[in-house]
């Protein structure tokens, strides 16, 4: 029997692996987390593009899966207990699937939780504030007269981009020698910011001499350059 059968998304995108983990997912910065994510473990998993354009996002298979509208989500057959279970939520994702292969989180106590902060904060203040900038910047910036909107997100980028200058500096990555789920989390925008955003010059990046090392070196990585174009064109 087909695992993942009654779950309603698994009719509007059919499994034709049922037995590996179903990504839904665009490459967008949170997006490619999770596929990153998934190419440096190596668990087998099916992609699924959640095309925008045509508003998949709204239909109701997704929304039975991630009722916020957004992606990335998943559908693991082998879940806790041999139990599918479908997770949305980028940071949960990660999460999941570090302690589902005991890899890209330490173990130590500690540790773990001091990765998670880091986590966290991508989540709550890298994410938004690049994305807003982004939208000020990009695409919504000839529209608005007043730049009050985009120097403000620019400033607050800035100050992020001060707060992980400063955390790696001494630091191969964000908790000192060891790629975590931390790294996976926060260099996606990063490279959003200064590629596809073309931020770069207004928030100063060539002054974050110790960001631009670890995002070339995390660009580096052959799972990420393969997790960058997950999922491709149908």
């Amino acid at each position: 029997m087909n695992p993942l059968s009654d779950f309603p998304i698994t009719r509007k995108w059919p499994a034709r692996h049922p037995e590996r983990l179903q990504l839904y997912s665009l490459p967008t910065p949170n997006g490619v987390k999770v596929s990153i994510m998934l190419e440096e473990t190596g668990l087998p998993y099916e992609a699924h593009r959640v095309a925008f354009d045509s508003n998949d996002q709204f239909s109701p298979e997704f929304l039975s899966l991630s009722p916020n509208n957004k992606i990335p989500a998943i559908l693991d057959p082998d879940g806790p207990g041999g139990r599918p279970l479908a997770l949305f939520e980028s940071g949960a994702i990660l999460l999941y699937l570090a302690d589902k292969t005991g890899r890209f989180a330490p173990q130590d106590a500690a540790a773990r939780y001091e990765t998670i902060q880091w986590l966290m904060w991508q989540v709550g203040g890298v994410g938004p504030m690049f994305g807003q900038l982004g939208f000020f910047h990009r695409f919504a910036g000839k529209d608005y007269e007043d730049k009050r909107p985009r120097d403000r997100y620019a400033a607050e980028s800035r100050r992020l981009l001060g707060v992980l200058d400063q955390r790696l500096a001494g630091r191969e990555w964000i908790m000192g020698g060891d790629y975590t789920i931390a790294d996976i989390a926060v260099f996606p925008w990063v490279r959003n910011l200064v590629g596809f955003y073309g931020a770069g010059e207004i928030v100063g990046f060539d002054g974050f001499a110790h960001v631009r090392r670890a995002l070339d070196a995390f660009a580096a990585r052959p799972a990420v350059r393969k997790g960058l174009d997950v999922p491709g064109a149908d």
